[in-house]
Parts: structure tokens; sequence; C-alpha cells
């Protein structure tokens, strides 16, 4: 069996992060799969997916961190044919990936104690995402 719904997540520009474990598990227990995966996706270039520990130091850290390793410039080669300010976004948006897949056992995620499912906008202003998430399993 596969169920899909969209989350639709308002975000406020670069580092923006938002835990979306909640309502994850709220499609998981409404589609009914007791054993599965549910695969969570970001819709855009410049957003991306993963699990952290959802709390205000990694939520500070993490977007201060990818401005460290891939930091705001003009000169990527995306600002020489778009010249929009976001070629970082998109880079550090897909070294983070754009989706995860979380296990699901007995109706429920599997994740850790201090994981948690997290949306974190790349780009350099507020957007309005679509996040997919694809319930599988019986």
């Amino acid at each position: 069996m596969v169920h899909q719904e969209y989350i639709s997540l308002p975000t406020k520009g670069h580092g923006d992060m938002h835990d979306l474990t909640g309502q994850i598990s709220q499609i998981v227990q409404k589609a009914g799969i007791r054993t599965g995966m549910v695969n969570v996706f970001n819709v855009g270039s410049t957003g991306a997916i993963g699990a952290i520990e959802f709390e205000p130091g990694l939520q500070r850290d993490l977007p201060e961190l990818l401005n460290k390793v891939i930091p705001p410039s003009r000169d990527y080669g995306h600002e020489q044919t778009w010249h929009d300010g976001n070629g970082h976004s998109h880079l550090q948006a897909t070294w983070l990936g754009p989706s995860l897949t979380v296990p699901i056992e007995q109706g429920k995620l599997v994740l850790g104690t201090w994981q948690q499912i997290f949306h974190l906008e790349c780009d350099v202003k507020a957007r309005q995402r679509k996040v997919m998430v694809t319930v599988y399993g019986e």
C-alpha cells in the first residue's frame, strides 16, 4: 500500500529550520502502515531534508557551518548565469540532500530519542515549500 501527501511549509529564508516530525507521524498514522518506510522529499532545489536533534543550538549551528563550508559568494558559476545571489543555496541544499527515508515499525517512525526530521531553507529569500511525504508498506 502507498499513501502520498504534501506538507505546505512557509519559510523565512536562509537558515530557517522546521521540525516536521509531528506532521510526518500524523501522515503515517493516517496511512495505516504498520511496517514499511516513509520518504520525505523537498520539492525545489534550494531546500533540504534531514535528521537532527532539533534544538536551538543546532538550529543555529547547522546553517552557520554550511555558510563556512559553502559561503555566500558572487563567484559561483550559478551567479554568472542567473545573478540571483543564491549559488551557495543550491550547493548547500545539494550537499545535505532533498530527501530522507525513515523506517516504520508497529505504525511508528523509527527515530532515536533525540532525532527529529527537519526541513532547512537554504535559499536567500522566503519560500512557500511543498514537501512530499510518501508512505509505503503494509
